[in-house]
């Protein structure tokens, strides 16, 4: 599933071909592609027309475009194999095709949501008084985001009495960060996935918060990751962080810091890519 730095990719390449343009109508190819939205196909398309598109916005993997003066906006669930492409008006249809936007000026450029799993989709949403869809109000800001509280972080951190590969995915205390993003800042921070948060000291809090930041901005500057041509951005191009991972999907390759073979284990119906030398795992008391 994309996370923050796949996402905010889709992100920028819709504020540059979408942001700012009039639906004129829109057409529903999958039902299941608005299941989402409770109201129904019609109701979905009916609702967009006429409504002019402001700046995709992102918290943490969920993206949204919000609907000018109307205090709603769509919410876009890609799930495993989402895509929201801008095609060219006369350019074939996708196998995958779920959704088509047309828009009402001479741009000769339409908005397809593609989905070969039909696992994502998209869906309509009242806005909370700072912009939100309502549906993802619970959801915590992401490292990326200006206004992310460090301190706050760390103190919440120490509450929840979990592990931190555990806290990094709880999209509750921290946004955006996945399976693979996880592994790399543990991997760079030396730490063992199932280490307990409770023994977190500021400072180890900070430093782990600097290397998520730093491998996701790393991310972003060549496209994100992709394994496979499911994850592609706004123009169908593929992301190539997979060539600098250091931990995720390494398994029984050298460690880069140390040369230890890597490890992989079984972890919440995921894995977990990490060193056995640099990343040892916490003591089991006695």
């Amino acid at each position: 599933m994309p996370e923050l730095p796949e996402v905010e990719v889709v992100r920028r390449g819709l504020e540059r071909w979408v942001a700012h343009r009039t639906v004129a109508d829109a057409e529903v190819l999958h039902p299941r592609a608005v299941r989402r939205h409770l109201a129904g196909a019609d109701d979905f398309t009916h609702r967009l027309e006429g409504h002019r598109v402001g700046t995709p916005s992102r918290r943490g993997k969920y993206l949204w475009l919000p609907l000018e003066d109307s205090g709603q906006a769509v919410l876009a669930h890609l799930g495993m194999s989402g895509q929201l492409l801008v095609q060219p008006h006369e350019a074939p249809d996708e196998k995958h095709l779920r959704v088509r936007v047309r828009f009402a000026d001479e741009a000769d450029t339409e908005l397809r949501f593609v989905d070969q799993r039909t696992f994502g989709g998209l869906s309509l949403h009242d806005t909370t008084p700072d912009g939100l869809p309502d549906v993802i109000g619970h959801i915590a800001r992401d490292p990326l985001d200006p206004l992310f509280d460090d301190e706050a972080f760390h103190r919440a951190l120490r509450r929840r009495r979990t592990t931190i590969k555990r806290a990094l995915l709880d999209q509750s205390l921290i946004s955006g960060v996945g399976n693979i993003y996880a592994d790399e800042a543990l991997w760079r921070s030396r730490l063992h996935y199932d280490r307990p948060t409770a023994t977190f000291t500021r400072p180890r809090s900070l430093e782990l918060l600097g290397h998520v930041r730093d491998v996701m901005n790393a991310a972003l500057a060549v496209g994100g990751t992709s394994f496979d041509s499911l994850y592609v951005n706004v123009n169908g191009e593929s992301g190539y962080f997979d060539r600098s991972l250091d931990a995720y999907g390494r398994e029984g390759l050298p460690c880069k810091r140390c040369g230890t073979p890597m490890r992989r284990r079984p972890w919440m119906n995921r894995s977990s890519y990490f060193c056995p030398t640099c990343q040892r795992a916490p003591r089991v008391p006695s």
